[in-house]
């Protein structure tokens, strides 16, 4: 998609709690699903990871002088690291992800691309609206690193209100003329570099999202991705919803193992048409919900029972198999060796004869992407290789695991948004079912794994309640939609692994030597030069985790591993927007008769600097892009 030395940055500018990480791995999701090269840098990262995480608001306070310049050193490593990055992959869409609050700030990064000859396009986040400040502040209190363990929210939202405080008081709008307008009181900022007069910001590409998308101001746009990237801004949203995806009921072509076709449901498909309802039902109550559904009959025959709108979609139908449509993977071994053999060394390029690559399904799924993130709630009943292309949208995976993720049948998949990407639920009805599953050949190319963690609880049958599990369990439902029990028969998961590959922090320390705009810090100022921090030997200043392109490979490479225990982390797990120990996922492990749903509590952590008090148990659980767990393989 990038012609071959394309390298843009886009530069988020914006006060807290407008919705910058937000938009930042929202784009990086789907610029990496494209075939992009995109990673993103968020500031936030660094400074937890130098200065800690839980720092009460006096630290971004403008009078805080050595807080400025400990920012300002977050602020150039990340930066470093991006250039580092570029070098590695040589093109390809970086996300600069901080408040970059300041005239000065923004040339500064401005000017530094300029030298290493990657394009620059700003992108604000502008929000006046209360209501959605505060709705997102509750969102950051659930899942940011910064407010983990503290209880109480209304101390969380007086602390992040003063936060917000201290940055408008030098925050200049993109584009302008260097006013502050929200400054609550007089702050004297020292000289500006004579510089900044001649740093215009109406000659440079930028884009303003004004109140989550209500109004849209794009100015001097002068590339094809640029575009892109500001269209999907444009169908992005944060209201909160759900998307549910189920593959079709069984059908006759599954029982056979054939290949495509527009065959009609099983008998047990059937049945799992006449179940679907009455779980949807329980999970949306008086909700809306539109269905949408392929053009082949066995969708339709699926969603046929459910009482709300529905809409087809041609984009949503099955991979096209070609002159292989029909056949068994027997028959395909035998007729076409060459193909078969083609198929096994490349599953995401491979195109059947007449027929389609799993790429071209990516590709021609894009509108369906597009106007997902526009609507509200929707479930979407399709077909497994379809389904798989979606799923690794949401969930941030790469193309050498989309091919071979795990996505049954007669099993309901619910993704549900959150800040920093999507949990994920699975519900599996109690109908058999064949397993279209094909493992990933043993041939293929194994790699390593990344330290961490994961862990699976274990819940009684007769307890209904969501476990902490990197597990992809499921709620077992009989065909009426009644708890069936416990957990529902789960295969084994692969070994699946993740590979972050650090990067050096070399950087040019004449941008770190304090002189001119970088005198300024986006919340306030640096009257003194910031030398660049060095890392310890054998460390580097990179975020493990903050890379949107993973590297997901099979193997390991620290010992024996059974893929659900100590040390081993599913790539689904890991988030792009937090470095500490991979957090676990939720997943439903049961379903009452009314649809209620108990959680296991998790174990509360003390600030070290905020005081945890008072009780807050609605948002024990969460995860986080491409945190869960169907990657058990495929067919």
């Amino acid at each position: 998609m990038l012609a071959g030395g394309t390298r843009i940055v886009v530069v988020m500018v914006g006060l807290p709690a407008r919705g910058k990480t937000y938009i930042s791995y929202k784009v990086s999701r789907y610029l990496a699903w494209m075939g992009v090269n995109c990673r993103v840098f968020n500031v936030g990262e660094y400074r937890r990871k130098l200065v800690g995480a839980q720092l009460d608001h006096s630290f971004f306070d403008p009078h805080n002088k050595v807080a400025i310049d400990q920012r300002l050193k977050c602020a150039v490593m990340a930066l470093g690291d991006m250039f580092r990055w570029f070098e590695d992959v040589h093109n390809g869409v970086a996300i600069y992800d901080a408040t970059n609050s300041t005239r000065a700030r923004r040339k500064m990064i401005y000017d530094e691309c300029q030298k290493h000859d990657i394009e620059v396009m700003f992108c604000e986040s502008w929000c006046d609206d209360n209501d959605l400040i505060d709705m997102n502040i509750r969102e950051v209190k659930r899942t940011s690193p910064d407010y983990k363990g503290v209880q109480d929210i209304g101390r969380v939202m007086d602390d992040f209100h003063s936060r917000i405080d201290h940055y408008s008081e030098v925050y200049e709008p993109l584009g302008g003329d260097g006013t502050r307008p929200l400054a609550k009181r007089s702050y004297v900022l020292p000289p500006a570099d004579p510089s900044l007069d001649e740093y215009d910001e109406k000659m440079v590409s930028y884009v303003r999202k004004i109140n989550v998308g209500a109004k849209m101001v794009i100015n001097r746009i002068t590339s094809y991705l640029e575009s892109r990237i500001i269209y999907f801004m444009m169908n992005i949203h944060i209201a909160t919803r759900s998307v549910f995806f189920s593959r079709h009921g069984e059908s006759m072509y599954n029982l056979d193992q054939r290949l495509g076709g527009d065959p009609c449901l099983s008998p047990n498909g059937r049945k799992y048409a006449e179940a679907l309802p009455g779980l949807i039902s329980k999970l949306m109550g008086d909700q809306p919900l539109t269905i949408w559904t392929s053009t082949l009959q066995r969708t339709g025959e699926t969603a046929a029972g459910l009482p709300y709108k529905k809409m087809q979609w041609k984009a949503l139908d099955e991979l096209d198999a070609g002159l292989c449509d029909g056949l068994t993977y027997e028959d395909v071994e035998r007729e076409y060796p060459e193909e078969y053999a083609m198929r096994d060394e490349n599953k995401f390029e491979f195109r059947y004869r007449g027929g389609e690559s799993y790429r071209d399904v990516v590709l021609r799924l894009e509108p369906v992407i597009m106007e997902l993130e526009r609507q509200q709630n929707i479930m979407i009943i399709s077909h497994q290789a379809v389904l798989r292309c979606i799923y690794a949208y949401f969930l941030d995976i790469g193309p050498e695991e989309l091919p071979y993720l795990k996505i049954p049948l007669h099993t309901v998949m619910k993704l549900t948004w959150t800040a920093y990407g999507c949990d994920i639920q699975m519900y599996k009805i109690d109908i058999d079912a064949v397993d279209t599953h094909r493992a990933k050949p043993k041939a293929a190319k194994r790699g390593g794994t990344i330290k961490g963690r994961s862990s699976t609880t274990s819940v009684p049958s007769e307890t209904p309640s969501r476990p902490l599990s990197s597990k992809p369990s499921t709620t077992g439902l009989n065909a009426s939609g009644q708890s069936a029990g416990g957990f529902a028969p789960t295969p084994p998961p692969t070994a699946a692994t993740v590979k972050h590959e650090p990067l050096k922090s070399a950087f040019n320390a004449s941008v770190a030597h304090g002189t001119g705009p970088l005198q300024q810090d986006a919340a306030a100022t640096a009257s003194t030069g910031v030398p660049l921090p060095t890392p310890p030997p054998g460390q580097s200043s990179d975020i493990q985790g903050v890379q949107s392109r993973l590297s997901v490979t099979g193997g390991h490479d620290h010992g024996p591993c059974d893929g659900l225990h100590g040390g081993h982390v599913w790539p689904s797990q890991i988030s792009p927007g937090i470095t500490r120990e991979s957090s676990p996922v939720h997943l439903v492990a049961g379903l009452g008769a009314a649809g209620e749903q108990n959680q296991q509590p998790k174990q509360q952590q003390q600030l070290p600097r905020l005081a945890a008090g008072g009780s807050d148990q609605s948002h024990n659980n969460h995860s986080f892009p491409g945190r869960s767990d169907p990657r058990q393989g495929s067919p």
